[in-house]
């Protein structure tokens, strides 16, 4: 990793506990606040724990433009959850051979950046 990706990725970490210390839940109760700037926390260092280990630097890239997008997201909206993607499972080919595959690629194809860190379920 070079110094200034070191520097970005360092700078996106700072920022997201910043924004977790400031952050108030859009519905203004005390809990819901506390719930989501925990759940800021745990995502934070979860993903990017997950992520330390990478050398690779179109990867680090992408992982620094999914972090600005779900900050970016999340600031709008004020909701720190990931948006869900409403692309029902399976639901533009049959379930057989290569259309199955050619469906999962799509799919792959089809997950925006803010969700690259997540399993579907």
């Amino acid at each position: 990793m070079t110094a200034s990706t070191r520097r970005t990725v360092l700078s996106l970490y700072m920022r997201v506990f910043r924004i977790a210390r400031t952050w108030q839940a859009h519905s203004g109760v005390a809990s819901d606040t506390l719930t989501e700037r925990n759940y800021i926390l745990q995502e934070a260092r979860t993903l990017f724990r997950q992520n330390q280990q990478m050398t690779d630097q179109e990867s680090i890239k992408k992982c620094i433009e999914e972090c600005e997008a779900r900050i970016e997201i999340g600031l709008h909206y004020r909701i720190p959850y990931p948006r869900a993607t409403y692309l029902p499972p399976l639901g533009l080919a049959t379930q057989k051979g290569r259309k199955l595959r050619a469906q999962q690629r799509l799919r792959k194809q089809a997950k925006p950046i803010y969700l690259e860190s997540h399993k579907e379920t």
